[in-house]
């Protein structure tokens, strides 16, 4: 799995090496495929100007490696986001959250110019579903947002021990029928407590690099 991952990330490379330039800020997604992307990233280090992250942990692994990282506040735009996904359709929807991230990897994504996904073949589905759908919650909805997923048909469970970096939690919702993920992302983060969910309709990515 290591190698497939390598791999991937050296693609992203060759996707975007011949494409920055001295001012092109990056978006860093989060979780173990991008972690290799990183590692891979160190020899560009001096050839853009820096990056935002979705996340505390991918913001110190690229501090390590002399990166400058900046708020999303501060820049104006962001070139390219390389971020993974726990699941993706040949439509290339998503799902992400895994690593309990996905409400700034969703932020990053929409203030990018182009979303690249990184996986590995394992991660392509006919459609959505199979791994957990995480939904991030203020800590004084979650009961009601359980309740409201329960009527959606899905069984919620609640990540113990777990908070975001914005200081919230997050509910796993299993057996959810995701056909239309569009409505369903929509439908779900309108439900009062929600600050978002991990599908990513419409913030799906443009390109999709699957690991040789």
């Amino acid at each position: 799995m290591s190698a497939a991952k390598i791999s991937v990330a050296k693609k992203a490379i060759r996707h975007i090496e011949k494409k920055i330039t001295q001012e092109t800020i990056l978006g860093i997604g989060t979780g173990s495929t991008v972690n290799f992307f990183i590692q891979e990233l160190e020899a560009l280090k001096n050839q853009f100007h820096g990056a935002v992250s979705s996340s505390e942990a991918s913001s110190e692994r690229l501090k390590a490696i002399n990166v400058d990282v900046f708020s999303l506040n501060d820049v104006n735009q962001i070139d390219f986001y390389i971020d993974g996904a726990d699941e993706v359709t040949s439509e290339n929807f998503l799902i992400k959250g895994g690593g309990g991230a996905h409400t700034r990897e969703k932020i990053v994504a929409a203030a990018s110019k182009e979303f690249i996904c990184i996986i590995d073949k394992s991660k392509l589905v006919d459609k959505l579903g199979s791994f957990p759908l995480p939904v991030e919650v203020i800590p004084e909805s979650r009961s009601l947002v359980s309740r409201r997923i329960i009527a959606l048909g899905g069984v919620p469970q609640y990540r113990e021990g777990f908070i975001t970096d914005q200081g919230n939690q997050i509910i796993d919702i299993m057996n959810l029928n995701i056909i239309e993920p569009e409505a369903i992302e929509a439908l779900l983060n309108n439900i009062p407590g929600v600050v978002d969910n991990g599908i990513f309709a419409f913030n799906k990515p443009q390109v999709v690099l699957v690991a040789d």
